[in-house]
């Protein structure tokens, strides 16, 4: 089953959620901002994405550009300013198994949904 990490004040994960079903696809829905990733959620994520935690941080969020623009962090570090702020992960984030992607454009969902590692 697929899963997504939605926030429903978000337009664009609305917009993957909603790609999702109109597919018919059964999705979980995590909504991260009352269920909070751990740490060792985010690494397993971020391995799944193949990513770093900086390429999943949403650098327009006020938070960030008022303490984080230009500071220099190591990845564990990142990974714990994240789930301390969860607000800073881009989304949607679905993920299947040993994959996942970030939703956005809507059209990178296409490449996880004939994945079935």
């Amino acid at each position: 089953m697929l899963r997504i990490y939605h926030n429903p004040l978000c337009r664009k994960s609305r917009t993957g959620l909603k790609y999702l079903q109109d597919q018919g696809i059964a999705v979980e829905v995590i909504e991260y901002l009352k269920k909070r990733l751990s740490e060792k959620d985010l690494e397993k994520l971020l391995i799944k994405l193949n990513l770093k935690p900086t390429d999943i941080i949403r650098t327009q969020e006020d938070y960030y550009r008022k303490n984080l623009k230009g500071k220099k962090f190591n990845d564990h570090e990142w990974v714990s300013i994240i789930v301390q702020n969860p607000k800073l992960l881009k989304r949607p984030i679905i993920e299947r198994d040993y994959k996942a992607v970030i939703g956005d454009p809507v059209s990178n969902i296409d490449s996880i949904l004939g994945t079935h590692i």
